[in-house]
């Protein structure tokens, strides 16, 4: 059976590419490099994100992605994510999104929210540290930064030992330059939203450095200080990016592969806050 970009639909089969996301996908792609040895066809793009948003939906191995699915083998997917993925064109796409939600000023830059979610690795590799959330087991963690309504301005991994906190700043620089409306483009939130884990002074001072205040829950404080009905738009995107199996637990070894899969995840559930149609 085969299931290409004209088969099923997008909400039963979410690896299905549909002509909307393809044509906003499309333009970003580089040129493939020319062919210096006859053989078979080249697999389509369209058809080969297909096959790459069905391992990142299902979680299956590569090896396993059926050929009867008319979607490419597994290496030949594999291959184009680890190249669009050097060109840069998930980042590319998710500042275009972002651009069009400013331009539509459904952007909240009153504050930002940071968090992060440890992730098991199945084998160890660059960025999978022994977790001391996991008996010392290979871990990473996805760190995340959202505006003020959980749409997500920036994401990274780490090895599954590093503090929250070493990373504020990183995601922070992260956030692209923004344009979409008259004036300098926007690189900064108001404010910073973040838990306990994010207690330290040092870091609250540099926060005030950058323009922004810090809104940081303190450690020996009782719960209840207000912040969780402002924190759980980050908690719910990082629900959204574990709902795609293959970030639930990290397979690969190579950790640019896996950024790969963290970047797109995040193009796909930005629409998600769109009010209208980008």
């Amino acid at each position: 059976m085969v299931v290409g970009p004209g088969a099923g639909t997008r909400q039963s089969r979410p690896w299905i590419v549909s002509a909307e996301l393809w044509s906003l996908i499309e333009p970003l792609l580089p040129e493939p490099a020319p062919k210096l040895v006859e053989g078979r066809p080249r697999v389509p793009d369209r058809q080969a994100l297909c096959g790459i948003l069905f391992v990142l939906h299902t979680g299956i191995q590569w090896e396993y992605l059926s050929q009867e699915l008319g979607l490419g083998s597994g290496m030949t997917c594999w291959r184009r994510l680890a190249a669009w993925d050097e060109a840069g064109v998930w980042d590319q796409r998710q500042l275009v999104l972002l651009r069009k939600l400013r331009a539509a000023k459904q952007l909240d830059w009153s504050r930002a929210v940071i968090d992060s979610s440890h992730v098991r690795a199945a084998r160890p590799g660059p960025k999978s540290r022994p977790s001391p959330v996991d008996r010392a087991r290979p871990g990473s963690k996805h760190h995340v930064i959202t505006d003020a309504q959980g749409i997500p301005l920036a994401v990274s991994l780490t090895g599954g030992n590093r503090n929250d906190v070493t990373q504020l700043l990183p995601l922070i620089d992260k956030i692209p330059a923004v344009a979409g409306v008259v004036g300098r483009p926007r690189l900064r939130p108001d404010a910073l939203l973040a838990d306990r884990a994010y207690d330290h002074d040092k870091y609250r001072r540099l926060l005030r450095d950058r323009g922004i205040r810090p809104v940081i829950a303190e450690r020996g404080v009782d719960h209840g200080s207000g912040l969780g009905t402002l924190h759980w738009v980050v908690e719910r995107t990082i629900t959204w990016l574990h709902g795609s199996r293959r970030l639930r637990i990290r397979w690969e070894r190579r950790d640019d592969i896996h950024e790969a899969f963290l970047g797109l995840a995040t193009c796909l559930i930005t629409p998600r806050h769109v009010q209208r149609p980008c």
